[in-house]
C-alpha cells in the first residue's frame, strides 16, 4: 500500500492562497486526468471546497511522485513552488487513512463536527469514479472513511449540538415547537445570516416562511430560493400575528419590533406561544418583549452561551471520535495488508492448479494406456509434491546463502511445521 494525501486547508493557508488553489467543477475531468498522468500515480481523487483542496492518490514511487505533484500544482495554479510548499501538508499510508477519516468525520473542519464535508467527500469520490480515476485502493479508502464518519456520528455527540448562531437559533425553536411543519417563520432581514437561518429551517421541514426586509427586491430574491413570501419591514405588524417563529438580523440602529406590537399580535394569536431570536447588534427586538408571558425571546448573547456550551460538548466528543478513528485505521491497515496478500495467494493457487492439472492429464493418459492405476496414483502424488516444493526449496537455500536467518521461522509458519 502506498497511499498519499496532499493538500492545503484553512489551518495551513490563508484564503488568498486557498482561492488560488481551487479546482473548478467544470474542469475536474481534465484535472483528474492530468494528475493521474504524473509520475507513478495509479489512482487519484480530488476534494476541493472553500476550506480545502486535497489530492488522494495511490502511487508506486512515493517520494518522487509527491515532488512531481507539487510541481504540477505550482504550474497549474501559477504559484511559486517554494511558496506553495509552505502551505502544503502530506500524509502517507496510515497517516493518510487517519487524515481522510478525520476529514469525513468533521474533526478537521473550520467548524468542529460540521456534517457538510462528508457529503463533499462523497461527491468528490463520485466524480473521480465517473472519470475512472479511482480503482480498488481508493475505493477501499473512501468507503472506509464513509463508514468511520457514520460510526463517529452514531456513537458520539460530535454533530448533535449547534455551533453557529443561525443553527443555534433554529435548534432552540425546535425545543418550543416539536413539529416545525405546522409553523410559520418570519425572518427579518435578508443578509447572509438570515439566508443560513432559512436553509436550516427548510432542512427542519418548516411549514411557511416570510422574509421581511427594508428593500422588497432583496426580500423577494431570498424568498424565491425557499418558496417563501416577501414583504417590507413596514408590513411586520400585519404578518406578526401569523408568526410562530421570529428570527431577526438587520443593521437597523433602532428596534423594529416593540413590546406593544408583540402584545397586539399575541391577542390575535389568542396567546399561542411565540419563539423569537434577536441576532442583531444593535437589537431589532425591544428587550421588554421578554417580559411577555407567551414569548420566548433569545438574544445573540443567549445564543453565544448555547454555542459555547455545545462547542465544549463537541470537543469532548472529538476525543471519542479520535479513538474510533485510531481503532478503525488499524483495522484498515490490517485489511489492506490482507488484500495485498490476496493477490499473491491467487497467484500461488493458480500455479498449484496448473501443476495439478498437468499431472492429472499425464496420469489419465497413463491409465488409458494400460498402466497400473496404483502406480500411476503414486507417481501423480510424487510429481505434484516435487514440483510444488521445487521453487520454495531453491528460495530457502538462496536465503541461507544470503544470510537471511529469519527465513527458517517464516517457512515453518507458512507450512505449519513445529520447530
Amino acid at each position: 500500500m502506498s497511499l498519499v494525501a496532499i493538500g492545503i486547508n484553512h489551518n495551513t493557508a490563508p484564503v488568498e492562497i486557498r482561492e488560488q488553489v481551487a479546482f473548478a467543477p467544470e474542469t475536474m475531468s481534465e484535472s483528474l486526468r492530468a494528475a493521474r498522468s504524473i509520475g507513478s500515480v495509479n489512482e487519484v481523487a480530488i476534494v476541493s471546497t472553500c476550506n480545502r483542496s486535497e489530492l488522494y492518490c495511490d502511487v508506486n514511487d512515493t517520494e518522487n511522485t509527491v515532488d512531481a505533484l507539487v510541481s504540477w500544482l505550482s504550474v497549474e495554479f501559477a504559484i511559486a513552488k517554494h511558496e506553495l510548499a509552505q502551505h502544503l501538508y502530506t500524509f502517507y499510508d496510515r497517516d493518510a487513512v487517519a487524515h481522510i477519516s478525520r476529514v469525513a468525520s468533521g474533526l478537521d473542519s473550520l467548524v468542529l463536527g460540521e456534517p457538510q464535508i462528508s457529503g463533499q467527500l462523497k461527491s468528490a469520490y463520485a466524480v473521480a469514479k465517473e472519470f475512472n480515476s479511482v480503482g480498488p485502493q481508493l475505493n477501499f479508502l473512501f468507503q472506509h472513511s464513509f463508514k468511520v464518519a457514520k460510526q463517529v456520528r452514531t456513537e458520539t455527540a460530535i454533530g448533535e449540538n449547534a455551533v453557529s448562531i443561525a443553527y443555534a437559533a433554529v435548534s432552540l425553536s425546535s425545543r418550543i415547537f416539536s413539529d416545525l411543519q405546522k409553523c410559520h417563520a418570519l425572518l427579518v432581514g435578508a443578509g447572509e445570516t438570515i439566508d443560513l437561518v432559512a436553509r436550516h429551517l427548510q432542512d427542519k421541514g418548516i411549514g411557511k416562511i416570510t422574509v421581511a426586509n427594508r428593500t422588497l427586491t432583496r426580500a423577494e430574491t431570498l424568498a424565491q430560493q425557499f418558496n417563501a413570501k416577501a414583504c417590507l419591514l413596514s408590513d411586520i405588524p400585519d404578518v406578526l400575528p401569523q408568526a410562530d417563529i421570529v428570527i431577526s438580523s438587520t443593521a437597523s440602529q433602532l428596534p423594529l419590533i416593540g413590546k406593544g406590537m408583540v402584545e397586539r399580535a399575541l391577542k390575535v394569536r389568542k396567546h399561542k406561544p411565540v419563539f423569537m431570536a434577536d441576532i442583531a447588534v444593535p437589537r431589532d427586538i425591544e428587550a421588554e418583549v421578554s417580559q411577555l408571558k407567551d414569548v420566548f425571546l433569545y438574544t445573540v448573547d443567549d445564543l453565544k452561551n448555547v454555542i459555547e456550551d455545545n462547542f465544549r460538548t463537541r470537543e469532548k466528543a472529538a476525543v471519542q471520535a479520535q479513538e474510533i478513528i485510531e481503532q478503525q485505521t488499524d483495522e484498515f491497515i490490517q485489511k489492506s495488508n490482507a488484500r495485498n496478500a490476496g493477490d499473491v495467494i491467487k497467484s500461488i493457487r493458480a500455479h498449484a492448479n496448473k501443476i495439478k492439472q498437468a499431472e492429472i492429464e499425464k496420469a489419465e493418459k497413463a491409465i488409458a494406456s494400460g498402466a497400473d492405476p496404483i502406480q500411476v496414483t503414486k507417481q501423480l502424488a510424487h510429481n505434484i509434491t516435487n514440483k510444488l516444493m521445487h521453487y520454495p526449496t531453491v528460495a530457502l537455500k538462496n536465503a541461507h546463502q544470503n544470510d537471511m536467518p529469519d527465513v527458517n521461522e517464516w517457512t515453518r509458519q507458512i507450512f505449519d511445521i513445529d520447530s
